[in-house]
């Protein structure tokens, strides 16, 4: 088993008492829940709540073993693979869920100035930067200068820039207000930056204008239909424009794990891997592919790049291996919709279920119940729960300390 996130964990997790070592690798030592990042980046919440250890989840799973390591390379004719060291590991099965990486469209420069959010460090540099951007802009004396500390660009309409958006306006409206004698923290600018006609694109498009309704109301600036052409530390070109901002962050798209690409098989244009309708690539039925890194061309409707499709591919796939040890016939894969969700800010949220759309306070109280739900362990739960009805009763946020020279707690 090949990464630990979602449809890794949900993989591992099915073949608890069957007939089978699991070797599981991962990069990290922690599952991280995902939907949830963003609240990390915007000192919502603390690291331990929106992550656990890999192997205290594991722990009472006997037929389950954890590696730390990255997995460079996968050798389909010898079954190996390869870590990074030069380690190898042989298997008989093979799961690949090792995500997506992040996509700057081929301008890897941008990166230094504009972070992005996937993992617990991007978090915790995009929480420095934020919070950083208000302190220096009480040292600053030239206007146009604190002007730019105080203009924060989210590049990205998806459901991410939209969360980060609305944070940030959540931030500069209420959590900081009082704690600054030199400006007002409300008069900090946030900057939505969509290159598409709306923000929300997966979503139906009356729910994409009542998120961007939503959004202004915080206090956000949506920019739609603008194509950014240019990032540097001092702003943002789009075009023929310039944004002075010294923060700004990147969410515009992923792009498939480069593990896919070892592979040697047929990948789409955004580097995933194609797979059948059992999600075993061709000519290797004992190698299966799930999550983010798993392009299915023949699922009609389109498979979503969202957590609930990655927790059903690694359900299945255990299931199709348990049912392959048995002589029986495997199984192909229909992914059941169970909608989508996106928060905006206080009891500002948009959800689909089905032919049900909603938004408002009625989608952010679903939206609140189903994370609090699905978080992985009782701990976390009872956390966020708390830190939760803190903010929303004083509107703080309790993860605002800031350790300069370290990517910290």
């Amino acid at each position: 088993m090949l990464g630990c996130g979602f449809g890794g964990l949900f993989a591992v997790r099915a073949l608890a008492g069957k007939p089978v070592r699991v070797t599981v690798v991962d990069r990290t030592n922690h599952h991280l829940f995902q939907p949830l990042l963003y609240q990390v980046a915007t000192a919502g919440l603390t690291a331990p709540a929106v992550a656990a250890p890999i192997r205290h989840i594991l722990a009472d799973q006997k037929n389950a073993t954890v590696i730390y390591g990255n997995a460079e390379c996968v050798d389909l004719a010898r079954r190996a693979v390869v870590l990074d060291g030069g380690d190898e590991i042989a298997y008989d099965r093979l799961i690949v869920a090792t995500g997506a990486a992040n996509n700057y469209f081929g301008n890897d420069a941008w990166e230094a100035y504009a972070p992005s959010l996937k993992t617990l460090e991007d978090a915790y540099e995009i929480r420095r930067r934020v919070l950083l951007a208000f302190e220096h802009a009480e040292r600053e004396t030239d206007p146009a200068g604190r002007a730019s500390l105080l203009t924060f660009v989210v590049i990205g309409g998806g459901a991410t820039g939209v969360e980060l958006a609305g944070s940030f306006a959540e931030i500069a409206r209420h959590t900081l207000h009082g704690e600054f004698r030199r400006f007002d923290p409300r008069n900090a600018r946030v900057v939505l930056v969509e290159g598409g006609e709306r923000v929300l694109p997966g979503y139906p498009p009356a729910l994409s204008e009542r998120a961007r309704l939503q959004l202004e109301r915080l206090g956000v600036t949506v920019w739609l239909g603008k194509t950014v052409t240019g990032i540097d530390a001092e702003g943002v070109q789009l075009g023929p424009d310039r944004l002075a901002a010294n923060t700004v962050i990147w969410a515009a798209g992923v792009a498939a794990s480069p593990l896919g690409a070892s592979l040697g098989v047929p990948i789409d244009r955004a580097g995933r891997v194609i797979v059948g309708e059992d999600l075993a690539i061709d000519g290797h039925p004992e190698v299966t592919v799930i999550g983010d890194l798993a392009a299915l061309p023949w699922h009609t409707p389109p498979v979503p790049g969202i957590a609930p499709a990655a927790k059903q591919m690694g359900t299945f796939v255990a299931k199709n291996l348990v049912l392959s040890l048995r002589n029986e016939k495997t199984k192909k894969f229909r992914y059941k919709d169970v909608g989508m969700l996106a928060t905006i800010g206080r009891n500002s949220a948009v959800a689909v279920l089905g032919k049900l759309h909603m938004s408002g306070y009625p989608a952010w109280l679903l939206w609140l119940l189903a994370h609090i739900y699905f978080l992985i362990g009782f701990r976390n739960r009872i956390v966020v729960l708390i830190d939760w009805a803190i903010a929303y009763w004083t509107f703080d946020r309790n993860a605002r300390i800031v350790i300069q020279g370290r990517k910290e707690p």
